[in-house]
Order: C-alpha cells, then structure tokens, then sequence
C-alpha cells in the first residue's frame, strides 16, 4: 500500500513539474511570438479603400473609380439573411467561441488524418476572426509560424472588439472576385442590386465565394459555383437559418448573375466621365480619387446627354457620308467559318452599329455575316447571324478615289466585295435589311451649359470615346474665327458705343511693320458694304468692320474683355485676333457666352456640382453663392430667402442685353437663320476659320448655352462652303430641337434702365412713319444719332458701297 502511495505521488510530482515546465515552455511560446505581432488596435480606426462614384444631377450613376472595388456597409445595414450565409460557409460559431474554435480544428484535424497520403487539399478550420487578422494584420503565408501569430491576434481581437465589429470588418474587407472587395459591391457587380435585396440563392452564392472566388467563377466554372453555392444552402438549412423547403428551392435556380458594367453607366457619358475623373485626380489626387470613398455629384443631364451625343454623331456622318465612301475597314478570308475571325476585329461599342463582313454581293444585294457576339466568359458564340444589304442601303457611297470615283452607285457590287469587313445599322421598317457606315474622319465637340451657374448639363468631346479618348471640347485647341467677334462687339458696346454706330466697310490696309507687307482683311464674300451699323457688321459677320472697330476701341482693351470672358489667359493685342486668330478651347466659349446670356455675371464653367468624403461631408461645392433664410425649417411670415451674388461683374447688364438683342439678329437676318425655324428667342453666332478648317457655332436661350465645332483633327480644309452658318447652325439647331421639346419660350430679359427706340436697321437712325424698322436698345444717355457718323472714314478712303479690289495674297483673315 506505501509502495502504491509513493508511486501515485510520484506520479503527481511528475505531473506537476511537467505542468509547470509546459506552462513556462507556453508563456515563453506565447511571449516570443508577441513579440513583433502587430499592432491591432490599428482596426479601431481603419479606413478601407473606397471607391469614388460619380452621379448625375438626377442621381443616376455615371461611373466608379476604384483599385479595390469596396462600399463600406455598417453592420447594423447588413440583413439578417446575408450574415447567416457567410456564417454557415465560414464559421457558424462565431457567436460563441473566443477567436479559436477548438470544434472546428478537431473537425479539420480529423479530416486531415483521414486523407492523409492523398492529394485532397487539408480542410481550413480559421474562424471568421482569424481571417480578419489575417487579411488586415498578416499575409497569406503558409507556415506554422504565420498560424501561430494568427491565433494569437484573434485572442486579443476578440478580447478588444465585439463580435459585430469584427463581422463588419470582414463582410467589408473580404475578396470576393471580379475585382470586388466586400458584400456592397459583390452584389453590384454580380447581380447589380443592393446588399438588400439579394435573395437566399444570391446571398449563398456570395458566400461561397470567400473560399477560393476564381474557383467559383460564374461565366468560367459555373458547375462549380453552383455547387459550392448549394452546399452553402445546405448549410444554412442545417443551422436552423431557412427551411427545408426554401433550401430545395434555392436550390433548383441558376445563379442569374447580371454583370455590372465597369465603365461610364450612362450611355454616351464616357467623355464626360473622363473628364470629371481627370477634375478630382488633378483636385485630391490619386490616392483620394480611387480609394478615397468620394461621392460626386455632378450637372450631367442625361437626356440632354444623349442627345448631345446623338446630335454631334449625326452631325459628323452626314458631312463625311458627303465626301463619299473610302473603303471598309478591314478584310478577312472567308475560308471556313468567318465568326471567329471577325469576331477578333475590335469594334467600337459606344456607336449603334455592328460590325459586319461581306459574305458575297452582287449588283441589287450583299448577303452579310454580322459579329457574333461573345459569352460571359469570354466564349465566341456559335450563332451566326446575317442579313442583306440593297442599294438603298449603300447609294450614299460614291468613291472618293480611284476610276469610280465621285459616280453615282449604280450596283451594290461596285461599293462591297466578299471578305469586306465593314459597319452597319438596321434599316427601320426593314427586317434583315441593313445600311452601310463608315466612321467619319472630320471630328467635333458640343456642351450644353446653365448660363446662371455655369453647370455643364451635356458635353460630347468627340465621335467615339472608344475610338478616341481625346476630348475635343475641354482639351482640342482651335481657332476661333468669328464666333469671338461677340466680344470685340461687347467690348465697344461696354465703351460708348451703340448697336447703331456706323463703322465703315470698305477696304483696308494695316501696316504689320519694318520689312512686313501690308495686312489687308477682307469679308467672306470678298465684296464691301460702306459704312453700316454695328449690328450689321455682326449680323452679317463683316471682318473688314470688326477690324476698324478694333482698331477705334483699341486692341489692349479688348485683350483685357477676353481675359475678363475667361477665352485666354495671354491674348496677343493684334488686330487679326479680333477675328478670331486665337486658339482655345469649346468649354471657354461656352463659359465667356454664358456671361453674355447671364448679364455679364462671372461663371466658371464646371461638371461638378459636389463632393463628399466617405463621412457624407461636403468638401466642395461649385455654388457658392450665400443664401439668406434657407435654413428656415418653417413658414413664419418670414421674408423670401435671398440668394446673395458676389460673382463679379464682367460686363454691364445693360451692355449684355444689347449685344444679346444683336446676335438676335443674327438668327432672324445673319448667318445663322438655320436656327431661325425654332420659333423662339435665340442669340447667336457662327465662325468660320480660314479655307474652312473650322466651322463654330455658339448660341444660347435664357436658360441654355450651345456651343459646338467640327473639324479634323489634324487641320484642313471642309470645302468651299464649310462655314460655321452652313454645318454647325443646323446641328445646334437639332439639338435645341430636342433638348427644349415641350418647354415655353422664354423672352430675354430687358434689364431696368434700357429703353426700346425703333431705328431704321440700315442706317441706325430714328425710323420715320412707314419705314422699315427693328426695336432697338439703349442705355440711359444714350439714343440713336441724329445724324451720319461713320467709324473708319476719312480722306484717303471714301464711303463708297461699291469699294472692291483684287484679292491680295497672305491677307490672314479669318471669317
């Protein structure tokens, strides 16, 4: 019995020391390897990468900038389903154990046993809280010493956070495919929904995900992902979270995945997305731009989008549909089957055409192959889909070169032989039929602006952002021609003069200086019209008066009118800039015109209207005009709130109303009469450059500025008759067209002071009984001359209508 005594005693006292020396081995264990653990209340406050997204003034999404696509999403927003499916995938003790389910690691120790020897990859048994220590803290490392240092951040996560912080800053971190980081936007990108609609089937297949997301991708490994999505199912039918009955049928669907487009979400918004990008990576910088959380709330109207887009493409076709046809785009073998092949041949996806290929022709019909389309996963498909083209389709197309070229087309095989890669559109009303297209080669931009503000509501800077990304409306430097005459104009009319100043128009010589010929400018139609008033030189776009009139007022001054319009910033004070000489950009113009519809207020123009952080605070705002009473919360008998201006002034209300009634004029009686049949108040002007390399025209209503250009992008003539008044005057008309369909015409406003004098248009003298006659604006001391006064004439130069001359070489006018 003492011998039994003694050796249980033993056998304590060797449990014991044992015990010690183990605990002592643990803390030392635990001590080394606390060491260089990092630090973990760095997720108190941790601050993910967020994408920025960009909205139009209705609230629609236009576009997302992100390196990790993430919507960070309060635990408290997430519903009750989406967490039970990732705690059936993952970790459905979660609720209960300290950080390290013992459970689970027998469970995945067994399965290791059991399998070993074979290839089967072990069984993960990392709770929910090991992996946010090891996706925030760790790397992916696979060793003992990284699940080690695992364990151990999870103990002291779990002892520092509660368990619905910790779910949180999973459900926001975790990969979960496709280029998205967390359930927001996994369930955008994979279902275009919010986290809260997502259904039990949807959820699962989300929550399937963390486990390997390539594995279980929708379009390549779609056996798989289900799969793995039902097993998930399973599980939550399992742990009480659903029924039997819902499981079988979550079960039964597809995955119904709807890809999330990753580019500009409105169609024909892609160059104003880019350029609103460019806007906050130039304002707070790249790291701000795609991680920064930002929400941008920009002036983009959609439908005016749209139509701008449509208005300028259509624009663009015609005019180069009218030079002809230059050949199609590519050409294939039509050995075997031509989908794959033309399937290689990149197309343009932000035109409503379809790429095509000539499978034969003859001299009524083409019979042709259209692009088959591609899967989800990147799979050509197996369809092949064709149709005909008439001569209806392709009698635009006369050959710019060769031994047909400029004839008529007479046959459909003269234009398309087999194996002709080509763009085409369905015919309307024709089933099967298609027409031919070509892309243009002339180029253009159009903005549509709010004069008041200065918000862009439209801005197309180009004909295919795919084709090109080069913004032709904030980033192309072009010659302006005679759409700036309005300023030389308002300069003058800013200075003393009235719209019924008479400046002569007749020829005129300028001395350029030592070892310089002489400069001699002249009018569009080369002719001369004597001495006319203001209004007529700008009605009718007359250089010759624009360039005495400049010379009267002085180039210095309206060098210092243009910088104060925001059209250039240096502006050399030479007479040939008052026609237009200077290069800058569409977006200028539209802002220095918007000033002139405003009366003669600053505005800068600008795509964005707001920016907030992630926290909802406003960091930015385009307004910034002061609004007294707005913060009311209710009706008092208060006074209105009032808006408070400090924009400064650029040019006098009065002075703004008349060169506004002038440019009036010039769509009722001048060069831009195409505008003429909107039946309402329209201001306006064209501008053409030399040998028609350029055609402008800018015009605005009281609530909205048209401006627009086109031209190629390597300067050369349009052809005679390629003036701003014949190409770009029936395109903004077009776009007006739509953009004010059912909207009342609005009068300009007459500002107090100016008084309304019915003059004789010709002379600008008072009208007699039974004479011709306009309703004409002038300031206060100011009324039409009793008299003839005329600008620019002199001994040397008579007055005569019928001055003409040779034209001179070199002369550098602009029209």
């Amino acid at each position: 019995m003492r011998l039994l005594l003694r050796f249980f005693g033993f056998l304590f006292a060797l449990g014991t020391v044992v015990l010690l020396v183990g605990a002592a081995g643990a803390t030392y264990f635990v001590w080394k390897y606390s060491q260089d653990l990092p630090d973990y209340t760095q997720l108190q406050n941790y601050e993910p990468p967020v994408m920025t997204r960009v909205h139009a003034g209705d609230g629609s999404l236009v576009a997302e900038y992100a390196r990790q696509r993430r919507l960070y999403m309060p635990i408290q927003s997430v519903p009750k389903m989406v967490v039970e499916a990732f705690l059936s995938a993952e970790d459905k003790n979660f609720y209960e154990h300290g950080g390290i389910d013992p459970t689970g690691i027998f469970r995945a120790g067994m399965f290791y046993l059991q399998n070993l020897g074979s290839s089967r990859r072990p069984q993960g048994a990392s709770t929910i809280t090991q992996q946010v220590a090891k996706n925030f803290l760790l790397t992916n490392e696979v060793s003992i010493d990284r699940k080690i240092k695992e364990a151990l951040l999870a103990l002291r996560i779990e002892r520092t956070y509660s368990k619905d912080r910790i779910l949180e800053l999973y459900l926001n971190e975790i990969y979960l495919g496709s280029g998205s980081y967390g359930i927001a936007a996994a369930a955008l990108t994979y279902f275009d929904k919010s986290v809260e609609d997502l259904n039990i089937q949807q959820a699962a297949y989300l929550a399937a995900l963390p486990k390997a997301p390539s594995s279980y991708n929708p379009y390549r490994n779609t056996d798989r992902a289900i799969e793995r999505r039902n097993w998930v199912i399973d599980r939550m039918a399992e742990n009480g979270f659903i029924t039997t009955a819902q499981a079988e049928t979550a079960k039964k669907s597809g995955l119904d995945v709807t890809p999330r487009p990753t580019g500009a979400h409105i169609f024909a918004a892609e160059y104003y997305a880019e350029e609103v990008r460019r806007n906050i990576l130039e304002r707070y910088g790249e790291t701000k731009l795609y991680e920064g959380g930002l929400s941008v709330r920009t002036a983009l109207d959609p439908r005016l989008q749209s139509i701008a887009k449509k208005t300028l493409g259509d624009g663009l076709v015609k005019f180069d549909e009218q030079r002809g046809w230059r050949g199609p785009i590519n050409k294939i073998e039509l050995v075997g089957d031509w989908g794959p092949k033309l399937a290689e041949i990149r197309a343009f996806g932000d035109i409503p055409w379809q790429l095509a290929v000539v499978l034969d022709s003859s001299k009524d019909t083409a019979r042709i192959g259209l692009q088959p389309p591609r899967d989800r996963s990147g799979g050509i498909s197996t369809a092949r889909e064709v149709g005909l083209i008439t001569l209806d389709g392709v009698k635009w197309a006369r050959w710019t070169k060769g031994p047909d070229a400029g004839k008529a087309v007479s046959s459909v095989a003269q234009v398309l032989k087999p194996g002709d890669v080509i763009y085409v559109e369905p015919m309307a009303g024709k089933d099967g039929q298609y027409r031919l297209h070509q892309i243009p080669e002339i180029e253009g931009a159009l903005v549509a602006m709010e004069p008041r503000t200065g918000r862009v509501l439209a801005l197309a800077g180009g004909f295919s952002y795919d084709e090109s990304q080069f913004n032709r409306a904030t980033q192309a430097l072009r010659q302006v021609g005679s759409s700036f005459k309005p300023i030389v104009y308002a300069t003058a009319i800013d200075n003393g003069y009235t719209p019924s100043t008479v400046v002569l128009d007749a020829p005129i010589e300028i001395d350029q200086g030592p070892g310089q010929a002489a400069w001699a400018p002249e009018n569009y139609a080369k002719k001369f019209y004597g001495p006319q008033t203001l209004r007529f030189g700008l009605e009718q776009s007359r250089n010759v008066m624009t360039v005495r009139l400049a010379q009267d007022v002085g180039m210095p001054l309206i060098v210092d009118y243009a910088k104060r319009f925001g059209i250039y910033d240096e502006m050399m004070p030479v007479l040939s800039m008052a026609l237009g000489a200077g290069e800058t950009t569409l977006l200028r113009m539209a802002g220095a015109y918007s000033m002139i519809a405003n009366g003669g207020r600053k505005v800068t123009p600008s795509l964005i209207d707001r920016v907030q952080d992630r926290y909802g605070h406003t960091i930015y705002r385009h307004d910034d005009r002061e609004c007294l009473g707005c913060d009311a919360t209710s009706w008092n008998n208060q006074p209105e709130p009032t808006l408070i201006d400090r924009r400064p002034v650029v040019l006098d209300a009065m002075s703004s109303y008349q060169i506004t009634a002038m440019m009036e004029g010039v769509i009722q009686r001048g060069t831009g009469t195409a505008l003429k049949e909107l039946g309402r108040p329209v201001a306006g002007k064209s501008g053409t450059t030399n040998d028609e390399k350029d055609a402008w025209f800018m015009s605005f209503t009281p609530d909205m500025v048209v401006g627009m250009y086109i031209g190629y992008d390597r300067p050369r003539s349009m052809g005679k008759g390629g003036t701003g008044g014949s190409l770009t005057a029936p395109m903004v008309r077009d776009f007006f067209k739509s953009a004010l369909e059912g909207k009342p015409a609005i009068p300009f406003r007459v500002p107090p002071g100016i008084k309304l004098v019915r003059i004789n248009p010709k002379t600008g003298l008072r009208a007699g009984p039974g004479e011709n006659s306009i309703l004409e604006g002038f300031k206060p001391g100011t009324a039409p001359p009793d008299s003839y006064s005329v600008i620019g004439a002199d001994a040397s130069v008579g007055v005569s209508p019928e001055a003409d001359r040779a034209v001179r070489s070199g002369t550098g006018g602009l029209y």
